[in-house]
């Protein structure tokens, strides 16, 4: 039996929940009866205050590790391959969606779309590229990461436009709010699958371990409350909404500690320094206690040592990743009303409104109730598998290529005459 060809394109690789769970979609589905490979757009893109090169990567080095292959049209973001482009389209390349393309990124695209037989689009900026005429016809599926597609640019006409041309032949929505958002805003209900984000088990668990050297690196002591915040920089995470519940977290609770990752969560971003600033300019000595790690590739021990999980964002979210992988290392989540944030964490934690006070004591509450809260973590650890995530998109993929199949084969079967003699049967 032939192996399924699968290609995923993607706009590009930086720090992000949506790409960390594509990336292990494709790996776990490597190797048996998919093989997947991955065409990124850009390879280096500059967004959070941080310069993020595709080949530094987490998810470029996993992927490249599980033996698949990686390859990117464009060597760095705003670098010679954009200049390319810009000059393909004067010459008479084309433009689609907010996408400038040469008609070298054309022609390496379309073979390597021609070499697959399912393209998987993470998210609905690639279909800038692949709504392109003369790109070879493969069914799409695309994997929707958000509950607010009206505020992605242009992204959401090249969904619609994708979907009126036949190409969309699915969507992966990984949230129940993504299936209705997108539903609202003209994307055919038909074409909507909602599998559930999952996370790896045996990567994030419980850890006494983990917890005990995380805290002593950055002298917590053992039984100190730790809240942690893991995002990018990025206006729909509300980071200003969360250095305010800090200052009243911090100044209240004397042993208290906070963390944040995520890129742009440094001192090198100045967007963040004013957002503290303005938060504790009249408590800087507060800031012992609150610990800037930036971009870490060792979340199952950042959650491992603390209590709380939090999440302050103000749009945007489906099914967030910190919230899941915090959760399944034993940190109670507080989140605001976003996405499927209620669903989430409904029996696990608090949720609350996008207000400073009410965060910070619902923050102080989950700490004191952590042992309250495990029996109901651990019995939620089947419900937020990775084996159960990719066996779904697995299946889902196979169904899009057999039906793809099913209406290709009847217009071969239709026969034409060129003088005479059949053709085309």
């Amino acid at each position: 039996m032939n192996e399924l060809r699968v290609l995923s394109i993607y706009e590009g690789f930086f720090s992000g929940g949506a790409r960390i769970l594509h990336s292990d979609v494709v790996r776990g589905l490597s190797g048996g009866a998919q093989r997947h490979a991955v065409l990124s757009i850009e390879g280096e893109m500059h967004r959070e205050a941080t310069r993020q090169p595709m080949s530094d990567d987490a998810c470029y080095r996993a992927l490249t590790a599980a033996g698949v292959p990686v390859s990117a049209l464009r060597d760095r973001f705003g670098g010679e391959g954009r200049e390319d482009a810009e000059a393909g389209s004067r010459e008479g390349g084309h433009e689609s969606g907010g996408g400038v393309f040469s008609r070298s990124e054309l022609a390496a695209t379309a073979r390597a779309t021609a070499a697959a037989d399912v393209l998987l689009s993470l998210k609905e900026q690639p279909l800038a590229l692949l709504n392109q005429a003369g790109l070879p016809y493969r069914p799409v599926v695309v994997c929707l990461h958000r509950s607010d597609p009206e505020n992605q640019g242009p992204a959401l006409d090249a969904l619609r436009a994708a979907v009126a041309a036949g190409r969309v032949r699915a969507c992966v929505c990984c949230a129940e709010s993504t299936r209705a958002a997108y539903v609202a805003a003209g994307i055919p209900a038909e074409l909507m699958h909602v599998i559930p984000n999952g996370v790896d088990l045996l990567r994030f668990r419980p850890d006494a371990v983990r917890r005990a050297a995380m805290r002593s690196s950055l002298g917590i002591a053992a039984d100190a409350p730790v809240t942690v915040f893991a995002a990018r920089y990025a206006e729909m995470k509300n980071v200003p909404l969360f250095l305010r519940a800090a200052r009243i977290h911090l100044g209240r609770d004397p042993g208290a500690h906070v963390l944040m990752c995520g890129a742009g969560m440094t001192a090198e971003n100045p967007e963040l320094t004013a957002d503290i600033t303005a938060a504790f300019g009249d408590a800087p000595g507060l800031l012992r206690r609150l610990s800037l790690l930036g971009v870490r590739h060792d979340m199952e021990t950042v959650y491992a040592a603390a209590d709380v999980v939090s999440l302050t964002s103000s749009s945007g979210e489906a099914a967030p990743l910190c919230l899941i992988e915090g959760m399944m290392c034993g940190a109670v989540p507080v989140a605001t009303d976003v996405g499927d944030c209620a669903e989430l964490v409904a029996g696990h934690g608090f949720l609350t409104p996008a207000e400073a006070e009410p965060i910070a004591a619902a923050w102080s509450r989950a700490a004191a109730l952590a042992a309250d809260f495990a029996p109901a973590l651990a019995r939620s650890r089947e419900r937020f598998s990775q084996t159960r995530m990719v066996t779904a998109y697995g299946a889902l993929i196979e169904r899009v290529h057999q039906d793809a199949v099913r209406a290709v084969r009847p217009a071969r079967r239709r026969t034409r005459t060129r003088a005479g003699v059949p053709y085309g049967a």
